[in-house]
């Protein structure tokens, strides 16, 4: 469980000041890269509510299953193009550093998701369309 005094696991701030505000409901990412940044908080937390909820309906998994095993370790943007408060668009090119929970007897696997995701603003709020995998 992670404290609101905790560092952000997206980077940012405190927890409390950074993506809670986004996964307890009181506020909306006014950007697409926020709305990227609160997902992969989402993902580092085991938050699948929040996943479906900020997920667009044309592209959401049923069900939405979170591997408990992956620790994600850190997050670097890389690129923003568009997904600004005046556009209905964007794009976030991001890196997403993970590593597998060990298993007794084997070596620990790790690894970076490398993704181009794009973001479309639906009645006022971002919403996750589909990524690129770029590794």
């Amino acid at each position: 469980m992670i404290d609101d005094r905790d560092p952000c696991p997206c980077g940012g701030a405190t927890y409390g000041s950074c993506c809670a505000p986004f996964h307890r409901g009181r506020a909306s990412p006014a950007t697409a890269e926020l709305l990227m940044r609160s997902r992969y908080s989402a993902f580092a937390l085991g938050d699948a509510a929040y996943l479906r909820t900020t997920w667009h309906p044309s592209t959401r998994p049923s069900p939405l299953d979170l591997d408990p095993r992956i620790e994600w370790r850190r997050l670097v943007v890389m690129d923003s193009v568009g997904g600004g408060a005046d556009d209905d668009t964007g794009e976030v090119e991001f890196r997403a550093y993970w590593r597998a929970v060990p298993v007794p007897g084997r070596a620990r696997d790790g690894g970076v998701l490398h993704e181009r995701s794009r973001f479309r603003r639906d009645r006022g709020s971002w919403l996750y369309l589909e990524g690129t995998s770029l590794s």
